[in-house]
């Protein structure tokens, strides 16, 4: 498949290439798909939760097509092992020897369908290769290919052979995002575009695994000031002390912010991260990583909204931003 290379073009001009390519699919989500894109700039995995049948899984697969690397697929269920996705080791007769044969994990871009009905075991197998970019296997150690991202699904709504995700596990997500029902406009054109041929059938690749690399390392250069670092600082401490929170942000989901801050910097076109990039990142980044206190769940409310007064509530610093020259 022919992949016309992009090196030589404004990053900005190939990450705009990307959505418009993916909301041919993905009609009218535009603020999710660049909420993915910022994700993957910060090298981040991400959890898509929904109901069925919004395009979660079409969304994943739409990405794949777009980026010219290995894709794998997995299905979770409860009976799948550890080894079903790292790989495992195979005696060769002929050489008398064993040989490491790879999972689905060894690819650059995995979707992890449905994880909350993987077991916990399962679960935790992928926790090493979230954090460390690399797999563990009968002793031996293997680096995942870069880039690397994880997407997993789960649906909010249906918890009979589920099994909820740990809190050690939903901390590894730089963000957990959701598609939503689209509206009356954007169903009817959905329709008129699967009329003849699946739209991703349609998208070809836009770029290569190293070119999307040197993106990624593009957008960790993305200049952070210290009142914005304070000010990321002063929301993450604040869900710690917060009457509704019985577990707050870590100092991992720290920086997690700070980096989807330089990510959605630098798809903005800036070499410098604002105070709006941090507020209107806090939700998708901090929200999922929250445990609420059981007054409040038992109020039913709902970390997105905590975590929203939280930001509103926050004072906002008032300076100039980019870096001296």
């Amino acid at each position: 498949m022919q992949v016309h290379s992009s090196f030589f073009d404004p990053p900005q001009a190939v990450l705009e290439r990307v959505i418009y390519q993916m909301e041919k699919v993905i009609i009218g989500k535009r603020d999710v798909i660049e909420k993915l894109l910022i994700a993957l700039l910060c090298g981040g995995h991400v959890l898509l939760e929904d109901v069925p049948g919004v395009g979660k899984t079409m969304m994943v697969r739409a990405l794949a097509r777009t980026i010219d690397g290995s894709f794998k697929r997995i299905q979770c269920t409860p009976d799948l092992l550890p080894s079903d996705l790292t790989g495992s080791s195979i005696f060769n007769q002929q050489t008398a020897q064993f040989e490491f044969r790879p999972g689905p994990l060894m690819a650059n871009l995995v979707l992890a369908d449905e994880l909350n009905r993987a077991t916990p075991r399962t679960q935790s197998a992928m926790l090493e290769a979230m954090e460390e970019k690399r797999i563990t296997v009968d002793g031996q150690t293997y680096p995942l290919p870069e880039p690397f991202f994880l997407l997993a699904t789960q649906n909010p709504f249906d918890f009979e052979g589920t099994f909820v995700l740990p809190e050690a596990q939903l901390d590894r997500f730089l963000m957990k995002l959701s598609l939503g029902y689209p509206n009356a406009m954007e169903e009817q054109e959905l329709l008129n575009r699967v009329e003849s041929r699946p739209p991703v059938d349609q998208l070809r690749p836009l770029l290569l695994p190293e070119e999307f690399v040197l993106l990624q390392k593009e957008a960790s250069r993305v200049h952070v000031d210290d009142a914005v670092k304070s000010y990321i600082v002063q929301l993450t401490a604040a869900t710690r002390s917060h009457p509704d929170i019985a577990l707050g942000a870590s100092p991992r989901a720290t920086v997690a912010l700070m980096r989807a801050s330089q990510g959605r910097a630098f798809l903005s076109g800036r070499g410098y991260v604002i105070p709006d990039d941090v507020k209107q990142l806090t939700v998708p980044v901090l929200a999922h990583r929250l445990m609420l206190s059981p007054e409040a769940a038992m109020a039913q409310r709902q970390a997105e909204a905590v975590m929203e007064s939280i930001a509103a509530s926050t004072p906002i610093p008032s300076r100039a931003y980019a870096p001296a020259q």
